[in-house]
Formats: C-alpha cells, structure tokens, sequence
C-alpha cells in the first residue's frame, strides 16, 4: 500500500509439496531455499529472505523490501516459514504467541525462530473494555490486532487501515469456544470499520453433507461439553485412561487436567508439555495449574540413550522434571488412578504400559481428512491390538460453515477473499462477491 509491504502470516500449508516430498522425502536443509524453489513451494521474492538460504537458488540477495510480518497465532501453516524471512525484517504477534515460538526452539531443537526481531502485543488480557483499541503503525497504514478465540491462546485477527479502506484479516477463528466474546467483539468491531475486503478463513467450509454434520457436531460441541461427558465417562472407569489432543490448545488440556483432578486422578503429561506449561504461567488469564508444584500433575519420562532412566539421559530441560517422573511401570501398577496425555507419535510407549483391556483412549482431536488417512489407520491398529475402547470427542477450532456464513453476512464487506481453505470457490455458491484468490496474481482494491 504505497511502498508499504507487509505480510500476516507466515507459515507452511498441511498439503504443501505433499505432490513431492513424503515422509523422510524432505526437502533438503543444506540446499537452503533451492528444494523449495524448485517446486514452486514459496515465492520467489527479492528482498524476503534471509541471505545464507539463496545460495543454491539463482535469486540474488537484496536488503529487504518488507516492512513487517504479522502473525496472528503459532501453529505450524501461520508461523512454520518465519525461519526463512530475512531477520531485518520485524515480526509483530501476541506476547502468548512468542512464548510459544520460544518453547517449540528450546524443547525441539528447530532454531529458526529465535534470529528475528520480535515485538509483541497484548490487547485483551489489558484491557476492562474490549472495544479499546490496540493501533500499531508501519508508516501510514495502521493495524488493529483484536483477541479472538482459537483452539491456541494468543490468537488474533486483524483490522488493517489501508488507503483504499479497511481489510479485515480473520486468521483462524472460533464462535463457540471458552472465550467467544472475544471472538464476538471482533465481529463487531470488523462490521463497524465497513471493510472493503475481508480475508476470512473456511477450514470448515466443505461441500461434504457427512463432514458437515461432524462440523455441524462440533459446532454444537463446546469446550464445556468435553469437560462434562468426558468427567461423567472418566467416573465410570477403573481403567486406564488415555487422551490425545492438540498439543497446543491450552483449553483443551486445563479441560483434561479438571477432568483428572475431580475424578481422583492425576494427570500424566511429557516433559515437553510440562516445560510449555511453566513457560505460559506468566500469562496469569490463561489459569494454567504449575507442573513443578501442582500435585496432580505427574510428569512421564520415555527411556532414552542408556534404556535405564539415568538422569543424564535427558536434555538439561527435560531433567527440570525429574521430582515429578513417572515411567511406564509406575502407569502400568496403577491405571485406576491416572489419566495419560498420550501423543500419537508415542505410542510404541502401550507395548511397555500394557493398559488392560477396555482402558479408554480419547481421541479429542478432528476426524481425519479422508477415509484414507494412513495415520487415522495406523492409529486404528494400535487401538484394536491393546483392546482399547475408542472415543472420538471434540470441540473445533474453527467456525463451521453456517457460522462462517452467518459472520460475512455481519461483517458486510465489499469483497471476501477466502484462504485456509481447500473448497474456496465453493463460498461462490453463497456469495456474489467472493474473490476465489489464485496463486501468483495480484488484487487490486
């Protein structure tokens, strides 16, 4: 907008380069940005990236021609690119979502995050009244970040001031969660700028009338729902019980924790949660329970390196958790009593548990994306050989269709831009203003 370029988000698509690249086929570290390149995977830009990742790429390096990046929340298809972005260039987000940004570098050794200039802000766990504004200027243009809620906390949608009008940037967005005023106060505040565009997001926006009912279900499904049926199934047991979720969604697992702790059980978690959850205790809004002091969390170390528990086994910040260790013999002399954050990817720890049969395994994540999901399916294996009784129980992240549909009416822009989505021509059917965006051209408001 008159010399000034500014991107929101920053992150890699779940589907990106899948054509190419799967499973260990990755694209190559020290071949920089020329796998991607290659592929057409991101954008041939001058003055976007950092310099020692052109090497191998044909496209010369030139001190940068951007003037920020916004991110309006941490997961992975929002924030996974930053790395790649010349470390001049400021990146502005949530204090919450930095925090994130900070635990993922140091608990997983991907250390590209950390090189940039942050500068973060905080709006709503400021502010009495939510209609107070947050204004940051990149020159002329001005930006409006307003808390919405998310199934990550930290999360943002934005207001942009432009000199053709206002843009309304979604990011991902939610109606029915623990904190939808938020979300409603946004909505609000988009409909009152009177945008010329909204840039809205549609990952529940399917043409699919199976999907839609598990959208419409979930829709329906608030983050007080899975508390309540999961406490009344958990008091049932005197098995075993096992939860997955999204590793981030902070409500979600407070969700579980409450579940344990009124049911007489503790929770199990992994050293990485553990660190993130003392790493988010700043946050006082977000009434997180503290892993080093709380007596209902109890902390699960996998065997590593020597295969016998040695201290030194473990990175320095793994070993902060040692007073509360638990290992699979302890989980396995008493199901009864505990509830296990168990990830997908750590399931070969059910060989070493041995859960009776008939423990419970709560999936509280979506449905897989197809029927041919081989992780869904692998997973299924897992289940079915441990006897385990399967759950699906879940609140989204998202808006459904009819929710999304129902906020660009509200909002009333000029024109809807939809993004985050596999099915962006389907909002045509809808609306005779939406701009299906194609990759490589250009808008012009």
């Amino acid at each position: 907008d008159e010399g000034v370029r500014v991107w929101f988000d920053f992150g890699q698509s779940f589907t990106m380069g899948c054509d190419y690249y799967t499973g260990w086929l990755r694209p190559r570290n020290q071949n920089g940005l020329g796998d991607y390149f290659e592929f057409d995977l991101l954008p041939r830009l001058k003055g976007l990236y950092t310099e020692r990742l052109l090497a191998n790429t044909g496209l010369r390096y030139e001190t940068p021609r951007f003037d920020a990046v916004f991110l309006s929340h941490a997961h992975f298809d929002h924030v996974g690119h930053i790395g790649f972005l010349d470390p001049s260039i400021p990146i502005w987000c949530g204090s919450g979502t930095k925090l994130f940004l900070e635990a993922a570098e140091e608990t997983s050794g991907f250390t590209n995050y950390g090189k940039h200039e942050y500068r973060t802000f905080r709006t709503y766990e400021e502010k009495k009244n939510f209609r107070k504004k947050t204004k940051i200027k990149i020159r002329h243009l001005e930006v409006e970040p307003w808390h919405v809620d998310h199934s990550i906390p930290s999360a943002y949608g934005f207001i942009i001031h432009t000199s053709a009008g206002v843009v309304v940037y979604t990011g991902d967005i939610r109606a029915h969660g623990p904190r939808k005023e938020m979300t409603e106060e946004f909505l609000k505040a988009a409909r009152e700028a009177e945008p010329v565009a909204l840039i809205t997001e549609g990952t529940k926006f399917t043409d699919d009338e199976e999907e839609q009912n598990e959208n419409d279900s979930e829709k329906n499904s608030s983050e007080e729902d899975v508390k309540e049926q999961s406490t009344q199934i958990v008091s049932e047991m005197n098995k075993l019980v096992f939860v997955t979720h999204y590793s981030r969604d902070m409500d979600r697992l407070r969700t579980f924790y409450q579940v344990a702790k009124e049911n007489d059980r503790k929770l199990v978690i992994s050293p990485k949660t553990a660190y993130l959850l003392e790493k988010l205790l700043d946050d006082t809004k977000l009434d997180l329970p503290d892993p080093l002091k709380d007596n209902n969390i109890l902390v699960y170390y996998k065997r590593k390196k020597t295969g016998t528990f040695q201290e030194s086994d473990y990175y320095i910040w793994e070993r902060r958790y040692w007073d509360k260790q638990v290992d699979y013999k302890y989980v396995h002399e008493n199901q009864g009593s505990l509830l296990v954050n168990l990830d997908f990817y750590q399931f070969t720890e059910l060989i070493d548990i041995k859960p009776a049969a008939h423990s419970l395994f709560i999936h509280s994540m979506s449905e897989p994306f197809s029927e041919e999901d081989l992780e869904d399916e692998v997973m299924r294996n897992w289940i079915k050989h441990f006897k385990l009784d399967f759950l699906q129980l879940h609140a989204s992240g998202h808006m459904s269709k009819n929710e999304l549909k129902k906020a660009i009416e509200y909002i009333c822009p000029r024109k809807v831009f939809p993004v985050h989505t596999e099915n962006p021509r389907l909002f045509k059917r809808f609306f005779d203003h939406v701009v299906p965006p194609e990759k490589g051209k250009r808008y012009l408001l």
